[in-house]
């Protein structure tokens, strides 16, 4: 019987004819189009919202990974996020997969779209979540942003994730806390903790795609929900989400008012029944 609780699915392994041991979970209702889902800078298995992965998964077959070199997968963290898109191209094709929908939170939407370009025939609708197109607007400055949420993180003994994904405001500070609480609630089999050689290569990663000149993204033709909050300060909102709907093809565009970077996470139902709209 397939689980449909995130905190409880176990992690399972597989390898790639990349000679990578990739570690996933793999949950929900398995009729139609799986949803592979692509994660953002530094997280692994554990870092993805269980409200959100388990309201997805009452309706399609939900699949979560870590990168290479990143949690329990082995190998190392590619210091392209083309090369990142081949690797996910790898685990998809070891799990036999012939056909995905992707959905791409922060690096994770970077990825996806490099993606799109090397093997559009494969993909049947994308979410796009607190991200932007190559050589965006801002892009280039996630390091610092990164590295002095990390400093301030560390001085007040609180989780990166409360001031990099959320707004200052009430209603932002209430949904970090609640947030981080979720992540919590899985107690068994817990994933690693991804390196600092990792992370900074991450990073890298990010920082050059930044800078990358921008890619032609109008002749990908799927359908793609582009999805953020009002206020982002890791790929700031404009013009990156709005440019990010206006070069693709057949894009919807849903903007949350008083939302960060983490707006899937902060309006958690909402985006759900969204995504579980579009995806169907």
């Amino acid at each position: 019987m397939r689980s449909f609780d995130y905190t409880k699915v176990p992690t399972q392994k597989i390898t790639g004819a990349n000679g990578i041991t990739y570690a996933y979970r793999d949950l929900g209702n398995p009729v139609g189009i799986p949803l592979v889902t692509l994660t953002h800078l530094s997280a692994n298995l554990d870092n993805w919202d269980p409200e959100v992965i388990d309201g997805l998964a009452q309706h399609q077959r939900v699949i979560t990974f870590d990168y290479p070199g990143v949690g329990s997968s082995t190998g190392k963290v590619p210091t392209s996020i083309q090369g990142m898109a081949k690797d996910a191209w790898q685990f998809i094709a070891a799990l036999k997969l012939t056909k995905v929908n992707l959905l791409g939170f922060s690096m994770g939407g970077m990825v996806a779209q490099e993606m799109l370009l090397q093997q559009p025939q494969t993909v049947q609708r994308v979410i796009l979540a607190g991200t932007g197109p190559r050589g965006g607007a801002g892009i280039e400055n996630v390091t610092k942003i990164s590295d002095l949420a990390l400093v301030r993180a560390l001085v007040t003994f609180t989780d990166i994730k409360t001031t990099l994904f959320f707004t200052r405001t009430v209603n932002g500070k209430t949904s970090a806390k609640q947030f981080i609480t979720r992540l919590k609630r899985r107690q068994q089999q817990r994933d690693r903790t991804i390196s600092w050689g990792a992370y900074r290569r991450q990073l890298s990663a990010i920082n050059r795609w930044g800078r990358a000149q921008p890619a032609d993204l109008s002749a990908i033709r799927q359908p793609v929900l582009v999805i953020n909050g009002d206020h982002d300060r890791m790929v700031p909102t404009k013009p990156n989400t709005y440019d990010l709907h206006q070069q693709l093809a057949n894009s919807d565009l849903v903007i949350y008012p008083d939302a960060g970077h983490g707006s899937i996470f902060q309006n958690g139902p909402d985006f759900v029944e969204r995504a579980n709209a579009f995806l169907a």
